[in-house]
């Protein structure tokens, strides 16, 4: 499942139109926005990234929408490809608990050491 946040720009004076428009689409959830800005904050969710763009497609089409763009996206096989770095992040960060910080070496190091 897949999850993304959408930033909606719309003219302040359709801004009410505009926002039942989405609430009532069906494509997206509608969580907040301001209407002197005309900015409107939305989700999405898809199976794959595809269903998300085919959304985001349906939105910048939609009366009214002068912008939407993606701005934040969630992917749950992200996360899981992901576990095997956090389990190492989180054991290295064990052995270092103990350490002050300028006793701790990074990478970042070595590049200033060449």
């Amino acid at each position: 499942m897949n999850i993304s946040s959408i930033i909606v720009k719309v003219k302040p004076e359709d801004y009410d139109n505009a926002f039942s428009s989405l609430e009532e689409s069906g494509i997206c959830d509608v969580h907040f926005g301001d209407k002197d800005k005309g900015v409107i904050i939305i989700t999405i969710e898809g199976e794959s990234s595809e269903e998300e763009v085919a959304k985001l497609a349906q939105i910048q089409d939609m009366p009214m929408i002068l912008d939407a763009q993606m701005h934040m996206s969630y992917c749950e096989d992200e996360i899981e490809k992901m576990s095997d770095y956090i389990e190492f992040k989180n054991t290295v960060d064990e052995l270092n608990k103990d350490k002050k910080a300028e006793e701790i070496k990074s990478s970042w190091d070595m590049i200033k050491r060449k």
